[in-house]
């Protein structure tokens, strides 16, 4: 029988999925066939599966700590929202529904076969599969039809290692408040705590450990200290995206759209020591001084054009080109820059057509079917190698089509400014690619050396699992494993 644990936020952001991962790797490493898996997820950062589907990045990225390809099973419930009290509903790849978060709560508990399913198949593949949970399993509101955390563990019966964050203070509280709140059913599950993102010298909270033993009868798993270099793994929450200064002044400026998606995007260009990465948040201009802006991703197009808008980022941007700025969009910023967006199904909200930025002379038609797909190709001008993945809905066309930039799979794609200042396409993690990162970003003025962004992602996730291994106990999570 294939082992397994579950990772259980006291809270959310607390680092699930960065334990996650280096447990992964670290397990790995001592010759487990190992894989990641997270019920249910709710998160823009999406990635493309080999088997033509999507998934949450983060378990993407614990796939890569695994050393395999990421699969529709590791994530079979995906929730991405596009507003404030709704999301669409992605069930094992595929788009099920887009739903209120009041009709989810009737929902989500008749997708747990389909949850069970997906966890069935990775065990047949697997010798360990560690599961990651999803907020809390203190949110007791949630607790019936619950296929994220505690429902999960007591229909698949696995063990729970439940994981508070003292870095926002309260830490014992977390934990042992957990413990207070939770039904009996659901305690006989958690089998053990651990302590993330620990500041300073670990043996000053050996009395908090003493008073949360004491209070819970839990076992610890360790004290995690702060990883540093967390930062060079993708982000699966829009509010880690930070900020980062580098050294040769070349300023590319993001704003931060209301419905964020893919923003991994990124991580490659924040991982350069010589870019700084500006993330802009509402309220505020784009600066003058940026040397690119970069429209990323969005869930939500139209809605987002019209808080571009709101912000006066129209104008700012607008600006910005004026003085010979450079810009570049991906997809949903790729679409807004476009002359208009025809939605005449409603499928983003009201059926009727909506004016872009107008800054390329593109218009996009929105329809129902998502585009959904890997690719590889080459940058036309350098001929660099390209990878990345499309997800998206909607089709681009128009004149500046005819100025495309790259070839995917054969086929010529995105859309060029005729003075080629402004560029736009739907591929998503393009900066992923060396080559082409470095051939695109001395094209704009860079001037920058070749850097190699897929080591830094590996070399991180060895450190990741080195750190794991001297601060939890591996035999005694390996051993609880075994007792599901």
């Amino acid at each position: 029988m294939v082992k397994s644990i579950m990772i259980q936020g006291a809270g959310s952001n607390v680092g699930k999925s960065m334990i996650v991962a280096g447990l992964c790797r670290a397990f790995s490493a001592k010759g487990l066939r190992v894989l990641p898996f997270k019920p249910q997820n709710m998160s823009n950062n999406a990635a493309v599966t080999s088997d033509g589907g999507e998934i949450g990045r983060a378990q993407a990225m614990q796939a890569m700590a695994c050393g395999v390809e990421p699969l529709i099973d590791m994530n079979p419930v995906l929730l991405k929202p596009e507003s404030d009290v709704g999301s669409q509903v992605i069930v094992q790849g595929e788009r099920l529904t887009t739903v209120k978060a009041r009709d989810y709560a009737k929902l989500k508990s008749t997708l747990m076969p389909r949850v069970l399913e997906s966890f069935n198949r990775l065990a047949k593949e697997a010798d360990l599969i560690i599961v990651e949970g999803a907020g809390s399993p203190a949110e007791t509101n949630l607790r019936e039809g619950d296929i994220a955390n505690m429902g999960f563990a007591e229909a698949a019966n696995i063990p729970v290692i439940l994981v508070g964050d003292i870095d926002r203070g309260g830490v014992i509280a977390q934990i042992v408040g957990t413990h207070t709140i939770l039904p009996t059913n659901d305690l006989s599950l958690i089998k053990g705590f651990m302590i993330n993102k620990f500041r300073g010298d670990v043996s000053l909270f050996d009395g908090g450990l003493t008073e949360i033993i004491d209070r819970t009868g839990w076992i610890s798993m360790g004290v995690v200290p702060w990883f540093s270099e967390a930062g060079y793994l993708p982000a699966e929450d829009s509010s880690d995206i930070k900020a980062k200064s580098g050294g040769s002044g070349f300023k590319i400026v993001v704003p931060r759209l209301s419905r964020i998606a893919n923003f991994d995007d990124l991580d490659p260009l924040s991982a350069d020591p010589n870019i700084s990465v500006e993330i802009i948040n509402s309220g505020h201009p784009l600066p003058l001084d940026a040397d690119l802006i970069l429209i990323p991703g969005s869930k939500s197009t139209i809605g987002d054009l019209n808080f571009f808008r709101l912000q006066g980022w129209d104008v700012d941007l607008a600006a910005h080109i004026r003085a010979g700025g450079q810009v570049l969009g991906i997809c949903g910023g790729y679409q807004m820059l476009g002359r208009e967006i025809i939605d005449n199904d409603g499928i983003e909200g009201p059926a009727g057509s909506y004016a872009g930025l107008g800054h390329l002379d593109v218009i996009t038609q929105m329809h129902s079917e998502k585009r959904l797909a890997q690719v590889s190709g080459t940058d036309v001008a350098s001929g660099a190698s390209v990878s990345g993945y499309e997800i998206h809905i909607g089709q681009t066309f128009g004149a500046d089509c005819d100025n495309f930039w790259l070839n995917m799979e054969g086929v010529n794609v995105g859309a060029s400014s005729k003075n080629g200042r402004i560029q736009g396409c739907y591929i998503h993690g393009l900066f992923s690619s060396d080559e082409f990162r470095h051939v695109y970003l001395n094209r704009v003025g860079a001037n920058i050396v070749q850097s190699n962004y897929s080591d830094k992602v590996e070399l991180t996730l060895n450190a990741l699992a080195k750190h794991m291994e001297l601060h939890c106990d591996l035999d005694k999570l390996l051993e609880i494993a075994s007792q599901n």
